[in-house]
């Protein structure tokens, strides 16, 4: 696998609303989507609760439900295809790019390996209030969400 140090994210770190970058070192070498497959394959009781939360405050405001992650493993994705809720906006061997936009807050998640080191960083650019009011929560979710993903990867992997 080529390694690459790129990483991806909505701007700078120090112009964005909300930042935050988990690594961990891979036992064997995978693709990004790979690693992807592996996080999401198995939505736990309290990931769906938490999306199923999410959605019936949101509707309230009239944002869009997400539904949360299916389980559904992809081979392969290219550039504006879906994975769940994100949108594909760079796929490679290495970097996986996913973006959600709404008139609330856009928010990109790059997946990138490089040397064996997997990490997910996470940039988020707030448009209003609704946007700041929604960001408190999930930003603290989202660490927990995050940390169990990397956890359950190399748990994984190392089996």
């Amino acid at each position: 696998m080529a390694s690459t140090d790129v990483v991806y994210t909505l701007r700078l770190p120090g112009d964005l609303d909300y930042y935050d970058r988990r690594s961990i070192l891979l036992p064997v070498d995978v693709t990004a989507l790979e690693a992807w497959n592996i996080m999401t394959a198995e939505p736990g009781l309290f990931l769906r609760m938490a999306f199923g939360i999410r959605d019936a405050i949101c509707a309230l405001f009239g944002v869009k439900r997400i539904g949360g992650f299916s389980g559904t493993r992809r081979e392969r994705v290219q550039v504006g295809e879906r994975l769940d809720f994100f949108l594909v906006e760079h796929s490679a061997p290495d970097v996986l790019v996913l973006t959600e936009r709404d008139r609330h807050l856009d928010v990109m998640i790059c997946l990138s390996i490089s040397d064996r080191v997997f990490t997910i960083t996470s940039s988020v650019v707030i448009h209003n209030a609704f946007g700041r009011f929604y960001r408190v929560p999930v930003g603290q979710v989202h660490k927990l969400i995050v940390n169990r993903d990397l956890k359950r990867l190399q748990r994984r992997l190392e089996g």
